[in-house]
């Protein structure tokens, strides 16, 4: 079997670090509003997982933020939010600098992230850059198969030619009945395991 062409990685658990706490503190010092209010109104509401799905974009998703907390909210602040969430995986990041194959990224997550992924996230770029990809541009999230065999058409791929990994077992599950390899994401020396396996890494990377 050809080594693939086209790696596609998961973003937050798999070239990243994410954690919900330092998002909500940074949004609630910068609105004003409660680090509960936040909570309540982004997560538990549902208004992320809408963004997620395209229901909103950056600037909608943060007027909306901003409507039901009753104070200002900017794309800047929610940017930064973001920025505080998340750190590169700086050993993921050197496999994914040293693999012999195209790259991308898909990621359950909003037009927030995908658009300003660079402010978010520097590290991750050149390497990644025009390679990000969300569910809400597609209206779909994983692990529905439907947006693997999209993602992958973007790129000029077919599926039999990617390999995709994720921390999450079901997103692997939807990837490979979508025709992609997968790889369910564990630690960076598992991963470098099985890119050695596919080729796609130097013996000595």
């Amino acid at each position: 079997m050809p080594a693939p062409a086209l790696v596609l990685f998961d973003l937050d658990g798999v070239l990243a670090h994410y954690d919900h706490a330092p998002r909500l503190r940074t949004l609630a010092e910068r609105s004003g509003a409660s680090f509960e209010a936040v909570a309540t109104e982004l997560f538990d509401s549902g208004l992320e997982r809408a963004a997620d799905l395209g229901d909103y974009d950056a600037e909608g998703q943060m007027q909306e933020l901003s409507r039901r907390l009753g104070v200002p909210v900017s794309v800047q602040d929610g940017i930064a939010a973001r920025a505080a969430s998340m750190v590169a995986d700086p050993d993921t990041l050197e496999l994914a600098l040293a693999v012999r194959a195209e790259v991308a990224i898909l990621t359950n997550n909003g037009l927030l992230l995908r658009d300003h992924l660079p402010e978010i996230c520097p590290p991750l770029f050149p390497r990644f850059t025009d390679r990000v990809f969300c569910s809400a541009q597609f209206r779909l999230a994983k692990p529905d198969p439907e947006i693997y065999r999209r993602c992958v058409a973007d790129l000029g791929f077919t599926p039999e030619q990617t390999l995709f990994i994720d921390d999450k077992a079901q997103n692997a599950d939807g990837a490979r009945s979508a025709g992609l390899m997968t790889f369910h994401f564990r630690d960076a020396a598992g991963l470098r395991a099985e890119l050695l396996a596919l080729d796609l890494l130097e013996p000595d990377a």
